[in-house]
């Protein structure tokens, strides 16, 4: 038996962050990490997206991703899962909000409501982000929150982060844009 042939999975929406120590590895690093996962597998991800920071404002922006993944893990399970991959990146905690080397917030789990002290489903700030909902249309258009609330309604109400959307070039750079099908000749920096 392969470890796609599981039989019960559910759907988890992961949303990745970081702004440190090479940031757009990190997140690539994060993804592989995410389909490396016992009982799990990555079914897809979003384009990179490059944020203000929601914190304190003396930190570098952040590149920003959601990741979708089938897993046989709870929720808590895979909670504990993506902790350990934030800490295999060197995540310290140590400001809230502060600057980190890889964040990686559960999301969604299936349609799954809950609270306890270490998880609330939907994530508690998922309505409040565009740097989450953003990905999250693009992966899934017509998706809803449990609640029935549409991502693509939250997204036009939500408060903006100068959100700017990462193309990979033909030289196999990422590179910065203000809108991902914006095709000029202008000549914006590579990131890292």
């Amino acid at each position: 038996m392969t470890r796609h042939s599981l039989t019960r999975r559910s759907i988890a929406y992961i949303g990745l962050g970081s702004n440190l120590a090479q940031p757009v590895q990190q997140i690539e690093q994060a993804l592989l990490a995410l389909d490396q996962l016992p009982n799990s597998y990555l079914l897809s991800y979003s384009s990179l997206y490059q944020s203000a920071p929601m914190g304190p404002q003396d930190q570098p922006p952040f590149i920003n991703a959601v990741a979708k993944l089938a897993t046989g893990f709870t929720p808590i399970e895979l909670l504990d899962q993506l902790q350990a991959i934030e800490n295999q990146q060197g995540r310290v905690r140590e400001e809230r909000w502060g600057a980190r080397t890889l964040d990686l917030d559960l999301l969604l789990y299936d349609h799954t409501i809950m609270q306890t002290d270490r998880l609330t489903l939907p994530h508690y700030g998922i309505k409040d982000r565009d740097f989450v909902l953003k990905p999250l249309a693009e992966l899934s258009p017509g998706m809803s929150l449990p609640d029935g609330s549409l991502i693509k309604d939250l997204l036009e109400k939500c408060p903006q982060y100068d959100l700017m959307a990462l193309t990979y070039d033909k030289n196999h750079h990422w590179r910065l844009y203000k809108d991902a099908a914006e095709t000029d000749d202008s000549e914006p920096g590579v990131i890292e």
